[in-house]
């Protein structure tokens, strides 16, 4: 299948191309901030902070700042008063998109054998 030069014996996972990816799409917020990014292509802040719901004001902008930091979310600022701002996946996140519905749909097929 061609996953062990994804995690070839004795590296350090964090060297390694499944360590990258998690880097990348890892933690609480990362997958489901792509998902809606996604789904509705440019977003302002506070809708993606409605959206996610459990999310706060900091995890959010420090999460974004991440994504953008690894070229994954384009954040466009709009010189006017009050401040706009939209985020967006570039080219590289747009990538991401279909790692995560493999994911999700490994989810929907092996959620149901514990419920």
């Amino acid at each position: 299948m061609g996953l062990k030069k994804c995690s070839p014996t004795g590296i350090d996972i964090s060297e390694t191309p499944f360590g990258y990816t998690l880097s990348i799409i890892g933690g609480k917020y990362k997958m489901i901030i792509l998902h809606w990014l996604a789904e509705y292509e440019v977003i302002r802040f506070n809708k993606l902070k409605k959206l996610i719901g459990t999310i706060s004001y900091k995890t959010l902008s420090l999460t974004l700042k991440a994504l953008e930091a690894d070229g994954i979310v384009v954040r466009t600022e709009y010189p006017q008063i009050p401040p706009k701002v939209e985020y967006s996946l570039s080219k590289r996140g747009q990538s991401l998109i279909p790692v995560l519905h493999t994911l999700c749909e490994w989810g929907e097929k092996n959620r149901e054998q514990l419920i």
